[in-house]
């Protein structure tokens, strides 16, 4: 895969990844969906235009997947959920993106994967670029929201080395979606018993599942294939600058000379990583 592929394709997953953040965020802070309902609509409907979009092709096999990889992403959406009830978002930022580095790049090496000069200088930039733009908001976390945060970086991480090796990236995640929506189905009998339904809630679970992780992770799995784990882990970095962009424009928030330098060092660091793929 060119590497001018690569970009464009990890812009658009990077870009979703980003607007699941948002439309949890606002989902969580301004409706009265729990939680539980958040992820259990986010991942049904994931699972429903990923099977529309399966059921349409021809000459195509049919769903594929498997169950641990369907459990990884079970585990990073309802953990990402309930993290975010109690834990600032920059706070969160920094501990999921954290762990997320530490399986990816931890499995990387394990498996004879060596990052160059310029891949662990890109990867340095990026990561002194997230701590500037998140420095301002760190406090001290909830320990449960915190160790749910980790637990969904790692399980996002474990989620995306399982897609490296995927020859059909949109069976794959379709299947992912479907098993991963039996354990959701469960988890939404909780969401009627405390009435934690909300129109506008369910509105923002349905973009986040349908488009944002539906669509999204069929996108990332078809770049994983052309990447070593440790650039894979790199380029998720953008994702808060991304998300930042989103918050500018969604959320009425500032620009801030650190929001500037924060990105800058961020996407500067990614294109470092990614310009040296070789493992």
């Amino acid at each position: 895969m060119s590497l001018a592929r690569i970009t464009l394709l990890s812009a658009l997953a990077m870009t979703a990844f980003a607007a699941n953040s948002l439309l949890c965020r606002l989902a969580l802070k301004n409706t009265q969906i729990s939680p539980a309902g958040f992820t259990s609509i986010r991942i049904l409907s994931g699972a429903l235009i990923l099977w529309l979009i399966v059921s349409m092709r021809r000459g195509r096999a049919g769903l594929k997947g498997n169950w641990s990889s369907a459990a990884a992403l079970f585990v990073y959406a309802s953990a990402f959920s309930f993290a975010y009830v109690k834990l600032p978002a920059a706070v969160g930022t920094l501990i999921l993106f954290g762990s997320v580095q530490a399986t990816m790049i931890g499995y990387g090496f394990l498996k004879g994967e060596r990052m160059r000069g310029l891949q662990v200088a890109g990867l340095c930039l990026a990561l002194g670029g997230l701590v500037i733009m998140v420095f301002p908001g760190l406090s001290t976390p909830s320990p449960t929201s915190a160790l749910l945060m980790m637990a969904a970086g790692v399980a996002w991480g474990i989620y995306s080395l399982r897609g490296r090796g995927s020859s059909d990236p949109t069976a794959d995640t379709a299947g992912n979606f479907m098993r991963a929506a039996a354990f959701a189905a469960l988890m939404g009998v909780g969401m009627f018993a405390d009435h934690s339904l909300d129109g506008a809630g369910i509105w923002y679970a349905v973009a986040s599942g349908a488009v944002a992780s539906g669509i999204g992770y069929a996108v990332w799995y078809s770049v994983l294939r052309g990447l070593p784990a440790t650039n894979a882990a790199t380029i998720q970095l953008s994702v808060p600058v991304i998300a930042a962009a989103g918050a500018l424009i969604v959320l009425g928030e500032e620009i801030t000379v650190r929001l500037i330098a924060g990105s800058i060092a961020i996407l500067g660091g990614v294109f470092l990583a990614i310009s040296s793929r070789k493992p």
